[in-house]
């Protein structure tokens, strides 16, 4: 069941990044895998700097999407074309 939630939450995170980024998405499955590492990248920052944006499931999905925007973003600068 943690599996589930993981990746339930890692979509929602990676196309709300892709949303807010204003990028052209890369489908359920890229969404599902930049928001899982997006959560990672998020947890890592917020952590390093004090900050939590909540507990639970908003605020895995808001980490999540936070790091789902700086990995879309690091992406652009990568591959100069919006991603």
């Amino acid at each position: 069941m943690d599996i589930l939630w993981t990746l339930i939450v890692g979509a929602i995170a990676g196309w709300l990044g892709s949303v807010i980024f204003k990028g052209s998405g890369l489908g359920l499955i890229g969404n599902i895998i930049v928001g899982i590492v997006g959560a990672f990248v998020g947890g890592w920052l917020l952590g390093q700097l004090g900050v939590s944006l909540g507990a639970g499931v908003v605020g895995a999905i808001l980490t999540g999407a936070l790091g789902a925007i700086i990995i879309l973003a690091i992406l652009n600068l990568i591959f100069r074309r919006r991603v």
